[in-house]
């Protein structure tokens, strides 16, 4: 899988990607995971000694469906694309610290960005994987687990829309200042994956960048199941 991951990734129109994170707050990255990549990661699920924690939205008020926490160290996929997927965000997560006048930089190396989680005590891993099925979703939402959090996350659909499940959009909604809020509906493919803001993003208006806060989540599952996995560059308390 590596060689492969860092050819599909390397080979991504990046500048395509930084434009639309800047115009929407959100890319998407096709054809990241193959089926056979896809499959194995949802076969994860059942294998309970690779996660650390298991949430069942619906005793948190989260939505309905569950997922779960990996525990380190990663299984190899996870780790791969958490540190590939890292290099190719951090100038921008900077420059966006800029434009919103927050005075936080991220180190090039996500070894030492983990680093700095850990020296204040966010050393739970982050990156998990999700389960949903008929009738299931998950309520609007940020991922943010600490004081240290980088400004950027990607979500990999695993499972085949229309094959192995119907429903279940990819949802963000965008909060304005003195506006109404607005609202993306992302139908991915299997093996895509889409990076979005975690908390706010800059938009440049008419005297400066302002800030804007996103939310996330998904819509309800029709039938079938559907497989995600979040990969999430902070870790947690």
């Amino acid at each position: 899988m590596p060689a492969s991951l860092h050819h599909r990734l390397q080979h991504l129109d990046w500048a395509r990607i930084e434009q639309a994170l800047d115009q929407d707050g959100c890319a998407r990255l096709e054809g990241v995971l193959s089926p056979e990549q896809c499959h194995s990661l949802s076969r994860l699920y059942p294998s309970t000694e690779l996660f650390r924690s298991k949430v069942i939205m619906a005793r948190h008020g989260f939505g309905r469906g569950q997922y779960q926490y990996f525990r380190y160290p990663l299984p190899e996929p996870v780790a791969e694309l958490r540190q590939r997927l890292y290099p190719h965000l951090v100038a921008q997560a900077n420059r966006w610290n800029r434009d919103m006048q927050i005075d936080i930089s991220y180190p090039a190396d996500h070894e030492a960005f983990l680093q700095r989680c850990h020296a204040a005590g966010q050393q739970r891993p982050t990156p998990l994987l999700l389960q949903y099925g008929p009738d299931d979703y998950n309520c609007l939402h940020q991922d943010l687990y600490g004081e240290h959090v980088f400004p950027l996350q990607v979500v990999f659909l695993l499972s085949q829309p229309g094959t192995d499940f119907t429903g279940g959009e990819l949802v963000l909604t965008e909060q304005r200042p003195r506006m109404q809020s607005r609202a993306q509906v992302i139908g991915l493919k299997q093996g895509d994956g889409l990076i979005f803001a975690v908390h706010h993003r800059p938009v440049k208006g008419a005297r400066g960048h302002y800030r804007v806060a996103l939310r996330h989540g998904v819509s309800r599952v029709h039938s079938g199941q559907r497989h995600s996995l979040g990969v999430i560059f902070h870790d947690a308390l």
